[in-house]
Parts: C-alpha cells; structure tokens; sequence
C-alpha cells in the first residue's frame, strides 16, 4: 500500500504543476486572455465545443486500440486528465503514462497496454498523414507549403534525426540481448490485439474514425479562433496549415507542443495571414484548448489518483 503522505502529494502534484507552469508563462498567458477576451464570444463557445470534441475523439482511439472493454465515463475522463499531464513531459509522454497506469488499474497486462499505446500512436499519426494528403490533393493552396521548406533543405535534418533514431535502436536490439526478448514479446502482443482489434468493426471505426477525426477537430478549434480575431483566411487554409505543421514537427519532443505553435504561426503567414494576428490566434487557440482545461484537468487527475483509479 502506498503511503498516506506519498498519496497526498500525488494527489497535490498535477496542481503545483498547474500553478508552476502558469507562473512560467504568466506574460504569454496575460497576452492570449486579452485578447480572447476581445474576440467573438459565439466563435470561441464554437472552438471549446471543438476542444470537448477531441477528448471523445480520444477516448474513441484508446478504446479501439485495445479488444478489452473500458468503462466510457472513466476512458474519458482520464483523457482529459492526461490533457493536464502533457504540459508536464514532452512528446505526448504525459498523457501515455497516465493511459498506461488507468489501463493497468483495469486489469490490462503491462505489455497489451503498452502494445495498446502504440496502436494509437500509430494510428492517430497514419491518419493524420493520410488526412493531410487529402487535403494537399484537394488544395490549389499546397504551392505555398514549398516557401516553407526552402528547395528541401528544411527536411535534410528531420530525415537525419529520424534515420539516426532508427539506426540507434537497431544497433541496441542486436548487441544488448536482453533487450531482444522484451521488445519482441510486446511486438508479439501488440500484432495479436491488432488482428484481433482489427476483426471486430466497431473497433475498426472507433480506431481509425476516432484517429482521423481528432486533427481536423483540433483545426476546427483552430478555425473558430482565427475567425473570432479576424484572421483573414479561408477555413481550407487554415486547415491544411494546421495539419502540415502538426505533422512536419508534432515528433519534436517540446512541452505544451512549442514546436508546432512556432511552426502554425510559421505556416499561418505563409498563407497570407499578418503575423501579428497569426501569433494571437495561435495564443488564443492555445488559451482556448490547452491552458483553460488546464486547472480542470489537473483537478480530475488529482481526483482520480485519490480515488486509486490512476
């Protein structure tokens, strides 16, 4: 059993984190208040109603990556507490490990929720990618995109850091053997659930439907502040704008996702938006989806800790 002060401060932990990281960004934070407080009020209820959205979309992906049944109110509301966790540890890190230790309450093995983990990685980037394609054959406005990669130098060091990722990893697998046998028994586990989740349809569509709603309910957010601060841009730009950057540098390992913020506001005016109102509805759509469910979140972390569901 876990000790009463070790459960308290466990509990207390998300809202230090809250508190801490809203005095770190007090002047950021001041700045997108101000002028969300300025902007459209039904547009910005519009953007929220988008946010909720998400979570549900989320929701939907962890439970069709996984053949056990979860129980829907707790599946949710421990993705939105994982939304508190992410500002906290970069790359996503955050919310994994709290789905990891909300399935490991449920009963799951170690190694089918982590194969479950990857499944939902793997899917929501497949269709993001995929949405994105879509949306490059659809548009006249993809030509804009070149201006940003500069003839393709741009990519030489994403490709290099991805292919020195791959290289290091199989380096590990072939010259540390006790690697080799933990590794191939969750990629053992995770092809098993796979075949299984992907015999069953209502998995299926709440797996890849879930996965392929999640970015373009994130831009419709995205959408909503932009026409609350009078951006100025077609809703398909704004759109293709968001998903090129979330997937050009969404692997960047930066809290709060300070990557793909630099690089919306980045794509934002390559599209023809001015840069100050592309850097305000970046801030408020950060506001609007990240820092107001912030507090919440890190209550209901706290809450479902001290209730041993986490």
């Amino acid at each position: 059993m876990v000790g009463r002060p070790v459960r308290l401060a466990l509990c207390l932990s998300p809202l230090l984190l809250a508190g801490g990281w809203a005095l770190a960004h007090r002047p950021v934070a001041y700045e997108g208040a101000a002028r969300l407080v300025a902007a459209g009020p039904w547009w910005l209820l519009a953007g929220a109603g988008f946010t909720c959205l998400t979570w549900v979309a989320a929701s939907c992906v962890r439970q069709g990556a996984l053949p056990d049944r979860l129980p829907p109110g707790l599946l949710l509301a421990s993705q939105f507490a994982a939304g508190a966790a992410n500002h906290t540890l970069p790359g996503g890190l955050g919310a994994h490990a709290v789905t990891l230790r909300f399935l490991r309450t449920r009963g799951v093995p170690l190694n089918r929720a982590a194969a479950s983990i990857g499944l939902y990685s793997l899917a929501r980037t497949t269709a993001k990618t995929l949405v994105l394609l879509v949306f490059l054959a659809s548009s006249p406005t993809w030509r804009r995109l070149g201006d940003l990669l500069q003839d393709g130098r741009a990519l030489v060091p994403a490709v290099a850091v991805a292919g020195g990722a791959l290289t290091a990893a199989g380096v590990l697998l072939t010259v540390v053997r006790p690697l080799r046998r933990p590794v191939t028994g969750l990629l053992r586990s995770a092809l098993a659930d796979a075949r299984v989740v992907h015999g069953r349809p209502c998995r299926v569509l709440a797996l890849w439907g879930g996965a392929a709603a999640m970015p373009l309910l994130q831009a419709g957010a995205l959408v909503c502040v932009g026409v609350s601060l009078g951006l100025g841009l077609p809703w398909q730009h704004v759109v293709l704008a968001h998903l090129a950057a979330g997937t050009a540098v969404g692997a960047v390992p930066a809290p709060g996702g300070l990557a793909v913020d630099a690089a919306l506001v980045w794509t934002l005016v390559a599209f023809g938006a001015s840069p100050a109102v592309a850097t305000a509805t970046v801030i408020g759509y950060r506001v609007l989806t990240d820092w107001l469910p912030l507090l919440p979140g890190a209550l209901v972390l706290s809450a479902l800790i001290r209730a041993e569901v986490l």
